[in-house]
């Protein structure tokens, strides 16, 4: 009765969209779109299956996570134990390490939608996404390259899941002289190993996790890195008393609060890595979990970096402030010779650049306006996975608001008669 009522429906929308747009070839999805089939659209489809609802995926790239697959480091681990990056409904085979490699994550993923048979079309870039008041549904346009032609497909739907990431597009900052500098600037989404680099002065920019792991294997490949450290950074041991930071942390906010957990973080940080300000990184004020809450801002869980900064074979530096051909000066006037950049300087929203009409997003970061836990619904069957500055814990929970928000519009389907 249900597919029957939404094969009508579908007539229905079609025919009135054709009407409005006589030029117009659209194709009608009977489930959610999902764009973007990375961690976070995968577990809004399995979700949306295991409540027996259909959805379409639409990817840019030609394979499943491809920020994952393409644009990450070969060292690269999670940074928090298996058991908080397991997407909904099925857990991680077992065997797998606390911290599993890049590999097996995308093992992990590639087996995810072989299990709940989840198949995105790829290869289709999404230009245009925009809700019809006409006819009550989106439209939702994307564009491909086939045979030196470009060729542009409309699909129409009731419900749109914005699953394309915080990380959808690398942020590269603008450094005065950068058209000068002779040696090599990337970005660390082109960054696969130390071993290009050894031997080389290189240095680093960005201090958070992809920037410390960076200088690490760096280090690990005889070269020579130096970190720039501009703004204050906290960084945590990844494990306190044999246990990961962030599960003890979850443990103990059952019982105490944010303040009291934040302080006992800082004085086991103190106790295992030492005071980093004698090493140029200074703390915020506001302590890691509370600083965590209020901005979203990610504490530095370290992996051996802060060893290496003791021992010298990682220098900290200051902001920078120009570029020269081959050397770099710092804002405290400090000149040194330099081979190459990488840009630790992580990624943004692109949203704003396809989402036309709704204010649900930020224009300014393409992040939803509404913070945590809330930010997962807008209007007019707009929903948002993936952009709760939680990773995949973040991504897991709203994939599971999300689906059941849908089951009941889906499930009210069979009753509603059409006009």
């Amino acid at each position: 009765m249900l597919m029957e009522y939404l094969k009508e429906l579908e007539c229905k929308m079609i025919h009135d969209y054709q009407k409005k747009d006589k030029m117009a070839t659209s194709i009608f999805v009977q489930g959610p779109i999902i764009v973007g089939a990375g961690p976070s659209g995968l577990a809004a489809a399995a979700c949306l299956k295991q409540k027996g609802i259909p959805s379409l995926i639409l990817e840019r790239a030609n394979c499943l996570a491809s920020m994952w697959q393409l644009k990450t480091y070969d060292r690269l681990k999670l940074h928090l134990p298996k058991q908080f990056c397991q997407l909904p409904l099925m857990p991680f085979p077992k065997g797998l390490p606390s911290y599993p490699t890049k590999q097996q994550f995308l093992s992990y993923l590639k087996a995810y939608a072989n299990h709940f048979d989840i198949n995105p079309i790829f290869g289709k870039q999404v230009v245009n996404a925009e809700f019809d008041h006409v006819c009550g549904v989106w439209r939702v346009k994307t564009q491909e390259v086939i045979m030196k032609k470009s060729i542009v497909i409309e699909y129409v739907c009731q419900w749109l899941i914005v699953a394309s990431g915080e990380n959808a597009e690398e942020f590269v900052p603008s450094i005065e002289g950068m058209e000068q500098f002779q040696g090599p600037i990337l970005h660390t989404s082109l960054y696969k190993s130390g071993s290009m680099f050894c031997g080389k002065n290189v240095l680093v920019v960005g201090c958070g996790n992809s920037g410390m792991e960076v200088c690490l294997d760096l280090c690990n490949h005889n070269a020579h890195p130096s970190l720039v450290v501009r703004d204050t950074v906290h960084i945590l041991p990844q494990q306190i008393f044999g246990k990961s930071t962030f599960g003890l942390s979850m443990w103990l906010l059952k019982w105490f609060s944010v303040h009291f957990v934040d302080q006992f973080l800082l004085i086991m940080s103190h106790l295992i890595l030492g005071d980093t300000s004698q090493y140029g990184i200074q703390r915020p004020k506001i302590g890691p979990l509370e600083l965590k809450n209020l901005y979203g801002k990610t504490p530095v869980l370290d992996v051996g970096t802060v060893a290496q900064i003791k021992t010298g074979k990682i220098q900290v530096c200051k902001g920078v402030k120009r570029l020269a051909h081959n050397a770099v000066e710092f804002v405290d006037g400090k000149v040194e010779n330099i081979d190459a950049i990488v840009l630790a300087t992580g990624y943004k929203s692109n949203v704003p650049s396809w989402l036309k009409g709704s204010d649900m997003f930020s224009e300014k970061d393409g992040l939803p306006r509404k913070p945590f836990p809330n930010g997962w619904k807008g209007e007019k069957g707009l929903y948002a996975v993936g952009f709760t500055k939680r990773g995949l814990l973040g991504s897991s929970i709203d994939a599971k608001r999300i689906a059941e928000d849908i089951e009941h519009s889906w499930k009210a389907l069979k009753a509603k008669p059409l006009a």
